[in-house]
């Protein structure tokens, strides 16, 4: 297997292009696994643009399939004095594969904070059975997780709900955003919870909004993330999912909705 890592530092740079072979062991059916194109687009921006604030929000748009040699091709759309906007776009074999927007806001004093998502209460990581066990999609074989709530895949829930523990095989792929940004994607979507038998399914957009990347980026490589997926309406071959992303300690990391389209 190519690990996050490995794969991030074989990306070539040829003027203001990046491209990168994606192994097979990274696939998700015909296409590559949508968080490592995600995080292949901002890896693209943050070696283009210098002194960046922290990632606030991020819009990724799937458009067709990525596979073998892709290309990332970043371009700034403004900087202002605390934000930065940028742009990327990642083709495959000459056709546009995913189109992402990305918003970097340095932190302003405030006097006011307030979160209204606390970390469900779950068993500890480690404790309850293993959540990916065939292998199947491939890139799976690169995340570690265990079963924390909500149902299994496939299992004719009537409420789509996935709870999980999850954690990157690599320990070095947390080092920065790119690795948070795969990890936030590692689940399949909830409604496939609600089948009775497997199908295939395909993201067609999501949307990241990073509410605390500092309490990931200075957790140990090997942490564990509390990631849950809510399948909020699942109708007409398409579901629309609510995701978080908690550390270990309940800090929320990570908010994010995704548009899946289900064939079956």
């Amino acid at each position: 297997m190519t690990s996050f890592s490995a794969l991030l530092e074989a990306i070539h740079t040829s003027s203001n292009t990046y491209s990168v072979e994606i192994p097979e062991d990274w696939q998700q059916g015909r296409t590559t696994y949508g968080g490592l194109t995600a995080a292949l687009c901002l890896a693209a921006v943050q070696r283009t643009l210098t002194d960046l604030p922290p990632l606030r929000s991020a819009q990724f748009t799937f458009v067709g399939p990525a596979g073998g040699v892709v290309e990332m091709t970043p371009r700034l759309l403004r900087r202002g004095k605390s934000s930065v906007f940028a742009a990327v776009e990642l083709s495959a074999a000459g056709a546009l594969a995913t189109q992402a927007t990305l918003s970097f806001n340095a932190a302003r004093e405030s006097q006011y904070s307030y979160r209204a998502r606390p970390a469900p209460k779950v068993p500890p990581p480690g404790t309850t059975e293993a959540f990916f066990r065939s292998g199947k999609p491939k890139y799976t074989q690169h995340f570690e997780a265990f079963v924390a709530g909500g149902r299994k895949p496939v299992s004719r829930a009537e409420t789509p709900e996935l709870v999980v523990w999850v954690r990157h095989r690599d320990p070095t792929a947390m080092a920065g955003l790119p690795g948070l940004i795969a990890l936030s994607d590692a689940l399949p979507v909830a409604a496939y919870t609600m089948l009775a038998v497997p199908v295939p399914a395909s993201s067609i957009t999501w949307s990241v909004e990073v509410v605390d990347a500092a309490a990931a980026l200075r957790a140990p490589g090997d942490a564990w993330y509390l990631l849950r997926n809510v399948g909020e309406d699942v109708r007409e071959g398409y579901s629309v999912q609510d995701m978080a992303l908690w550390a270990q300690d309940g800090t929320l990391i990570l908010l994010a909705r995704q548009t899946v389209a289900i064939f079956g």
